[in-house]
């Protein structure tokens, strides 16, 4: 078996490691985040009574995203890939967040 179809295999056989090693990504990604945020506001390179209004309003947005997922999910009896899906979507929304905040500063 080559590399590719074990590292394949695997994966069918353990959909809980990748969802637990999307999960980590999110945390360590969403540090980052918050770091150059605060860094950002700190050392002045982004407005900070802007920056703060612009952070609940995402989390809100994105908390719908995810619920409107899971309702989903569960209508269409598509339950366990939602995990998956609300991961994705957190990560999307941090990538987001990464790329604008760096090219600010």
């Amino acid at each position: 078996m080559t590399r590719t179809a074990l590292s394949s295999f695997a994966r069918l056989q353990r959909p809980w490691l990748d969802l637990w090693l999307a999960s980590a990504r999110l945390g360590l990604e969403s540090q980052a985040v918050v770091g150059l945020r605060l860094f950002g506001m700190a050392t002045g390179a982004l407005p900070a009574a802007r920056e703060a209004g612009l952070m609940v309003p995402e989390k809100l947005g994105a908390l719908a995203d995810a619920q409107y997922l899971v309702a989903r999910a569960a209508l269409t009896g598509r339950g366990p890939a939602t995990a998956e899906d609300v991961v994705r979507l957190y990560r999307r929304r941090v990538r987001a967040n990464r790329r604008r905040l760096t090219r600010a500063g």
